[in-house]
C-alpha cells in the first residue's frame, strides 16, 4: 500500500462568520479558488515578504483547517490571534496528532487532495490522524521526485520567499486577490522577474552527502542540500549561478560528489539565459 503516517503534523481550525475575510486578507492563498476537497499550499509572510509560517489550507464545512508542523502550531496560533483583534473569528488548535497520506490509492473517507502534488500530476490524499502505517521514506521519495519542498528539512522559515519554494507556480500564492501581509514584495518579484532561488532536483551517480552540505559551482556557493534519499535529493539554489556553471561547463558539486541539478518539469520554469559579455557577479 502506498501510504505513510506523518507524525509531526498538526492542525489549527478557523471558524466564525468572518473566517473567510480574515484569512483572505492575511495569507498568500486565494481562498475563493479553494475547492471543497483540496488542500493548497499557503503561508503567512513577514512584511518583507519572507515565509514566517507555512501550511496547507483546506475547507471543513464552513470552517478552514490549517495543517502545519508541530513546531509551528503554537506560534502560528498566537500570530493569528494577534491579527484577529475584534473579528468574529474562532481560532483553536485541534486535538489531532499527525496526518495520513495515500497515493496510488482510491480516495479515503474525509480526505483532501494535496494541490502541490496535483500540479505535478500526482494524486495524493491527506487525512487528519493516523489511519496509515506506511514508512515515511516512501512519502519523502515522492516529495523529492516531484520537487515538493517543506520547511525544516528543505528551507528555514524567515529565510525563503514564496517564489523560492515554488508557491508562485503551485497556487500557494495569489497575485490577483489583493492585499495580504508581504504582498507588495512578492508581487514585485513576480512582475520584475527577480526570483533568483528555486527548488531543484539534485541527483548523482553515487549516494549524496548529508542534508546541509553546500552545493558549489565555479567556486561559488549556490545553496545546500535539503531532503536526501540515496542519490536523489532536493535543494534550493541560486538559479543564476547554476546557469553560469552550465554555460561555462563548470562542475557542480555537493561536498566531493559531482551532482546534476534540474528544475521540476511540471513548473515550466527554465534556468535563466547567460550573457556571455557579463562580468563577474556578486
Amino acid at each position: 500500500m502506498s501510504c505513510a503516517f506523518l507524525a509531526t503534523r498538526r492542525f489549527i481550525r478557523i471558524g466564525g462568520e468572518a473566517a473567510s475575510d480574515f484569512l483572505q486578507n492575511l495569507i498568500t492563498t486565494d481562498l475563493e479558488l479553494l475547492g471543497p476537497t483540496e488542500a493548497r499550499a499557503g503561508a503567512l509572510l513577514t512584511p518583507q515578504g519572507k515565509i514566517l509560517f507555512d501550511f496547507l489550507v483546506s475547507r471543513d464545512g464552513t470552517d478552514y483547517r490549517l495543517e502545519t508542523s508541530a513546531d509551528q502550531q503554537e506560534a502560528l496560533l498566537r500570530r493569528l490571534t494577534m491579527y484577529k483583534l475584534r473579528a468574529a473569528v474562532d481560532l483553536k488548535a485541534e486535538d489531532i496528532d499527525g496526518v495520513s497520506v495515500y497515493w496510488d490509492e482510491e480516495a479515503p473517507k474525509h480526505a483532501v487532495t494535496d494541490g502541490r502534488f496535483a500540479k505535478a500530476g500526482v494524486t495524493l490524499y491527506r487525512v487528519p490522524g493516523q489511519s496509515a502505517d506506511g514508512d515515511v521514506s516512501g512519502y519523502e521519495a515522492l516529495r523529492i521526485a516531484n520537487g515538493i519542498a517543506e520547511s525544516g528539512c528543505d528551507y528555514t522559515l524567515q529565510d525563503a520567499f514564496p517564489h523560492d519554494v515554488l508557491m508562485d507556480v503551485n497556487d500557494g500564492v495569489s497575485f490577483r486577490k489583493g492585499c495580504f501581509v508581504g504582498q507588495e514584495v512578492v508581487s514585485r518579484m513576480k512582475h520584475r522577474g527577480t526570483a533568483r532561488r528555486r527548488v531543484v532536483l539534485v541527483s548523482a551517480a553515487s549516494a549524496l552527502p548529508p542534508s546541509g552540505t553546500e552545493i558549489m559551482a565555479g567556486g561559488k556557493p549556490m545553496g545546500a542540500l535539503g531532503t536526501v534519499i540515496g542519490n536523489q535529493g532536493l535543494a534550493i539554489i541560486r538559479v543564476d549561478r547554476a546557469a553560469d556553471a552550465m554555460a561555462s561547463g563548470s562542475a557542480t558539486t555537493a561536498g566531493d560528489t559531482t551532482v546534476t541539478v534540474a528544475l521540476p518539469a511540471w513548473t515550466g520554469l527554465s534556468f535563466p539565459s547567460v550573457d556571455p559579455l557579463a562580468g563577474a557577479e556578486d
